[in-house]
């Protein structure tokens, strides 16, 4: 049995917030620019929709609560969000609880794990040549210009393009979730700049200087097969990662971390691979896992900036 899931009391609110829901879709997603985009395309779609924002980590938790809710025949929509094994008993509870579900993602997935799912969905999309924006759009809105702008800058930042100059603004504005509201708001009328987005970016790009600084100035390199930089976070794990390629000239790059979770970005189309051995996932270029500190670990790692798991790291991208 997946072990009970767990909610803060403000995530609790939103749960009985859900169940209280007048509206028919409800939207769950992940938190970052590619589902601010893809909740912006479901508005345009369906008007008025009720909006869960989710961690990759409170994922199963959040479906579960959902699909125990009455779904009195309403939409359950679930974007950007990968497989996990903890979403089958939920949504066998949605299926039985009057829900309709449909689920699109750019994540890798097995064969097994599509076929787990769409037995158990009205409708299962996986597209990893797209950002989860991306396969919104072309589901829910193929005829929409706008839902097409709105996804090729969103994709422009997920699948790190970096091509439109607009895709870097809102990618890092959107660090800061206070934005994600204000943001969503403005791509739903087809925008994607104004003053407050202009002031945030500013005020961002000093402080994410600042930070990269600081922790290119803690990098320990290693690996023979690969080169390959581990640094502390101090915010902005996607920007520190470039910042370390081009300045040092990696091939891989791990941002780590107080507690021992990390980002993972690579040159060779490994990420993905390689933070599956350590309890995550994620694309080819772009990954995310957890080194599971101990106490001592964290303590460590806070006094040196550096951790002997890295070794494992190492070890495990050298053997792919």
């Amino acid at each position: 049995m997946p072990p009970a899931p767990t909610l803060s009391p403000a995530e609790d609110r939103v749960i009985d917030a859900a169940r209280d829901r007048k509206v028919r879709v409800v939207h769950l997603t992940h938190n970052d620019l590619d589902a601010v985009g893809a909740d912006a395309v479901h508005r345009r779609r369906y008007g008025d929709v009720f909006t869960v924002f989710s961690s990759v980590g409170k994922f199963p938790a959040f479906l579960a609560r959902l699909a125990a809710l009455p779904g009195r025949g309403d939409l359950l929509s679930i974007t950007d969000l990968g497989y996990q094994d903890a979403a089958i008993p939920a949504l066998d509870a949605a299926r039985l609880n009057g829900w309709r579900v449909e689920w699109r993602d750019h994540h890798r997935w097995n064969d097994d794990e599509c076929r787990a799912v769409r037995e158990r969905t009205d409708l299962l999309r996986v597209d990893t040549a797209r950002c989860g924006c991306g396969i919104a759009a072309i589901d829910l809105l193929p005829d929409d210009p706008v839902a097409r702008e709105i996804a090729s800058v969103v994709c422009d930042y997920d699948l790190w393009l970096h091509k439109d100059p607009r895709s870097a603004v809102l990618g890092q504005v959107l660090q800061r979730h206070r934005n994600r509201y204000h943001v969503r708001d403005l791509l739903v009328k087809g925008k994607f700049t104004d003053e407050q987005v202009e002031a945030e970016y500013a005020d961002i790009r000093k402080e994410m200087t600042e930070n990269i600084d600081h922790s290119i100035a803690h990098v320990h390199l290693a690996g023979e097969r690969y080169r390959t930089a581990f640094a502390p976070l101090y915010g902005y794990p996607s920007e520190t990662a470039a910042a370390i390629r081009e300045r040092l000239g990696t091939e891989i790059e791990v941002i780590v971390s107080p507690n021992g979770r990390f980002s993972i970005r690579s040159v060779p189309p490994i990420s993905h691979l390689v933070a599956r051995r350590f309890g995550g996932g994620g694309h080819p270029h772009a990954a995310g896992g957890d080194f599971a500190f101990s106490f001592i670990e964290r303590l460590g790692f806070a006094l040196f900036k550096r951790s002997r798991r890295y070794r494992d790291l190492v070890a495990a991208a050298d053997a792919l």
